[in-house]
């Protein structure tokens, strides 16, 4: 009587898959969760390169330490360093975050505006807790991609929006 699918139903669908596709926070969570299966983080040694492609670029490797200040970078990817300035890079906005993903045990996406490299620009990144043990977590994996503000766009007071994945 009724059909087994409705065409609005798989336009809907489509749509859906093409969105997601296109974030990166979204293309590596989908990832992360791949290589969780059931535990509930994927070991480090899970996350591989060649996996993320291109998007590997903007991604870095955070090895978290006691205490969490002493956590450094294993691997940041090109898209996201800066060499003269350290402190002025995504990467850095980045590991500020790290003491509140270390806290909950989450992914943790945040989204701002921020001035880097004397340019306003718009970024989103999240954060991903790896774990040998599928418990402690040892590594956070981290995505961030970001664009300068354009002409017609406020560059107001820097601002950081925070979700839990």
């Amino acid at each position: 009587m009724f059909p087994t699918t409705d065409g609005i139903s798989n336009i809907i669908s489509d749509t859906m898959k093409v969105v997601f596709q296109r974030r990166l926070v979204d293309r590596v969570l989908r990832l992360w969760k791949e290589m969780a299966h059931r535990e509930p983080f994927p070991r480090r040694d899970q996350i591989e390169p060649a996996m993320l492609g291109v998007d590997w670029l903007n991604c870095l490797v955070i090895a978290v330490k006691s205490p969490v200040r002493l956590s450094t970078f294993v691997y940041v990817g090109e898209n996201l360093s800066f060499t003269r300035c350290p402190d002025e890079s995504l990467a850095g906005v980045l590991l500020s975050h790290l003491p509140q993903v270390l806290s909950e045990r989450r992914c943790l996406m945040i989204e701002g505006l921020t001035r880097l490299r004397d340019l306003d620009i718009l970024y989103r990144s999240a954060l991903y807790p790896l774990a040998e043990d599928g418990i402690a977590i040892d590594h956070v994996l981290g995505a961030a991609n970001y664009r300068p503000l354009r002409e017609n766009e406020d560059s107001i007071a820097p601002f950081v929006r925070t979700k839990w994945l």
